[in-house]
């Protein structure tokens, strides 16, 4: 029995072996890096074995890491191209075939969104080098350098809030393998340094679907902006592509070995290709299993709700909600008795009118994006011939532009001369703002000790926060000014 045990304790752990949820929530939690980097790296190591043998056109020479770039470039340029050509001759969207469809993804990615640039994170402890200069000033980049408006996490958090589609921290696990990959290279990037430069190398390179998921939802009344403002800020020419590129040449000299570290930096690209990726998602989505799924999770507390009196059937509604597996029966036997009329404006089903008509019985039950779900399924064929209105909602609008709000952020300017010492505190000093002020009046006594505090406010878990996005402001302004004595050396 104990050889049995200790041959299987010797087995090299597989990524089944791996829940990629908890590893991701894990990493997340205040102690998370420091606990978890021993399982962390199992993780990682798991998934480098596992995208080994994934083929990727990276070259084996940084020097020829430009031409490749420009080659890719133009590349996704031209089959960008291609598509609007079929579009603007009438062809239909090649991805979100329903607004529902598009929220979906936008749930369904949000694991990933939700930690973006964390695979970085680790190089901050590393501000003092100029050799890992273009990484930092990326991954500040990604933090918006502490202007909320640009802070990548605080825009997705606000473009889920907004569509209503919050819930995806209980999504499958398979949903959080990316996110999970990302923090576990933030967590062992000392050891794992050369892949963290390499998934970056990867990440970094512009790709088609963003690209056509920004054109398409867009086209469906969801802002697209997250997404418009990764085509433009990673762009090939002076934007994050470019300076990952840079960052492969600049960190060189801290490795022995060339070949080596390049074989690593492909490991880290290829390790792009875990988990679902883009098209995975969007392909995984099933608007009946959808509908199901969303009166299913209803089911709980719905089945205690309804009177006695609505009988479908010879079923009460709270008998028909006692065993969620009945719901996709209950669908069934609604359209037999016309309680749904499928392929019809969802206007004319007396379900529909329950949950959203004026005063609706169950008004507040179902989320903007759980309704536009049951919408669509509802219209079926006929969902693209409804008013635009009707089918997509209210067109979005950014109350303001984020470029037009970085003025507005408190904290942006600094006299730089005067030990960082803020030039406007425009904020009172009242309960909301408190830890804030009491963070700023803290940080002016620590001396030397100060970038390793504010370290700690930049990371996954913390930076798109009020505090962290305070701490990320000073962090780049004591990185940037050439009169302190924390520049670098």
């Amino acid at each position: 029995m104990s050889v049995i045990s200790n041959e299987v304790g010797k087995r090299a752990r597989t990524v089944n072996d791996w829940s990629a949820r908890d590893m991701y929530f894990s990493l997340l939690s205040p102690s998370g890096f420091s606990k978890g980097r021993a399982d962390s790296a199992g993780f990682l190591t798991a998934h480098l074995k596992e995208t080994s043998q994934h083929f990727n056109n990276m070259p084996a020479h940084p020097e020829q890491l430009e031409a490749w770039l420009d080659e890719h470039t133009q590349v996704v340029g031209r089959q960008f191209q291609e598509y609007l050509a079929v579009r603007q001759e009438g062809g239909r969207r090649w991805y979100f075939s329903s607004k529902a469809h598009a929220l979906y993804f936008l749930r369904a990615v949000a694991p990933t969104k939700m930690v973006d640039g964390a695979w970085l994170y680790g190089i901050t402890r590393h501000w003092h080098d100029a050799r890992f200069a273009s990484l930092l000033k990326i991954y500040l980049e990604e933090l918006g350098n502490g202007v909320e408006a640009m802070n990548h996490v605080v825009l997705y958090r606000k473009l889920l809030k907004v569509n209503e589609c919050e819930d995806w921290k209980n999504l499958d696990d398979k949903f959080f393998t990316q996110g999970a990959l990302q923090l576990a290279l933030a967590a062992n990037t000392e050891t794992h340094l050369p892949e963290v430069i390499g998934f970056n190398l990867g990440y970094e390179q512009l790709p088609l679907h963003l690209l056509i998921t920004a054109y398409e939802l867009k086209e469906l009344n969801i802002d697209p902006y997250y997404f418009t403002l990764h085509t433009t800020i990673d762009n090939a020419h002076s934007g994050h592509a470019r300076a990952a590129i840079e960052a492969v040449s600049e960190a060189m000299p801290t490795f022995g070995s060339a070949r080596r570290y390049m074989e690593r930096i492909m490991a880290g690209v290829k390790l792009n290709d875990a988990g679902l990726g883009t098209l995975d998602i969007i392909n995984h989505f099933d608007l009946h299993g959808e509908v199901i799924r969303v009166l299913q999770n209803k089911a709980d507390i719905g089945r205690y709700m309804h009177s006695n009196r609505c009988v479908i059937e010879g079923k009460t509604m709270n008998e028909w909600l006692a065993d969620p597996d009945q719901v996709a029966k209950l669908l069934y036997i609604m359209q037999k008795t016309g309680w749904i009329k499928r392929h019809q404006d969802p206007e004319q089903s007396r379900f529909w009118q329950v949950i959203a008509a004026e005063k609706a019985p169950m008004f507040g039950v179902f989320t903007a994006y759980e309704r536009q779900v049951i919408y669509d399924w509802i219209a079926g064929d006929v969902l693209e011939i409804l008013p635009r209105v009707a089918r997509l909602g209210p067109a979005w609008r950014m109350a303001e532009h984020p470029m037009a709000q970085r003025e507005k952020q408190r904290g942006n300017v600094y006299d730089l001369r005067s030990g960082l010492r803020l030039a406007e505190l425009d904020l009172p000093d009242d309960d909301f703002n408190h830890e804030q002020l009491s963070l700023e009046r803290y940080l002016h006594g620590l001396g030397p000790k100060r970038m390793e505090f504010l370290i700690d406010w930049l990371s996954p878990a913390k930076h798109h926060t009020a505090l962290g996005l305070c701490a990320t402001r000073y962090f780049k302004a004591y990185l940037d000014t050439p009169y302190s004595q924390y520049s670098r050396t």
